[in-house]
């Protein structure tokens, strides 16, 4: 399994962060070791003092494929989940500097904690809200309509460079409203009013 995400898919997250728009999915990826099930707790990792929160709708790959037109896209998923892409921006910020990957301040362990996943069917997947609060105040609040590019021109992409197989995960971008994460913060992700998540940081 692994985890393929999509940054600066939301104008506004672009916005505060004065990040260029991008004319195609921006690619990285975090390894099975990110991965957080269950609601366990985040660790705060040592080597930053800035980890920010980011709020993701996650995609459960459903049968394997490699250069998928957008036109079938949709078949080759069909559960849905949220997820917090962790990032340490103090050392992602390092590393852009000198122009060097910033996988160290994305990939780390626990840095992609997740969700149960369930069945798309209930959603209308352009028009889906979703957020999460820190210690009860909400922090983002986003829908998928308001993504650069869809789910299905995520996963065309994606297919173009790497085989997608099944069971692993699409984070699919963040909206506005990221930020800060201390020890002894809760963070709680939401689809539409159903909680999903909650990760105790520690």
């Amino acid at each position: 399994m692994k985890i393929v995400a999509i940054g600066r898919n939301y104008a506004e997250h672009i916005a505060e962060l004065n990040n260029e728009r991008p004319t195609e999915p921006v690619v990285f990826l975090k390894p099975d070791t990110a991965v957080l099930r269950n609601s366990v707790p985040f660790y705060h990792p040592d080597f930053s003092n800035d980890v920010h929160f980011e709020v993701e709708i996650l995609l459960k790959i459903s049968r394997e494929g490699k250069h998928i037109e957008k036109k079938f896209a949709h078949k080759y998923y069909d559960e849905i989940g949220v997820g917090i892409d962790f990032t340490a921006r103090d050392v992602q910020q390092r590393c852009k500097e000198k122009g060097l990957p910033w996988e160290k301040a994305k990939a780390f362990n626990g840095s992609a904690p997740i969700s149960e996943f369930v069945s798309k069917d209930k959603f209308d997947l352009n028009n889906i809200n979703f957020s999460l609060q820190q210690n009860g105040e909400v922090k983002q609040d986003g829908n998928t309509n308001m993504m650069l590019f869809s789910f299905d021109d995520i996963i065309e992409h994606i297919s173009k460079y790497f085989t997608l197989k099944k069971g692993d995960i699409i984070f699919t971008g963040t909206p506005a409203g990221v930020g800060k994460t201390v020890i002894g913060d809760t963070l709680t992700a939401y689809i539409e009013n159903e909680k999903m998540l909650e990760v105790e940081v520690k």
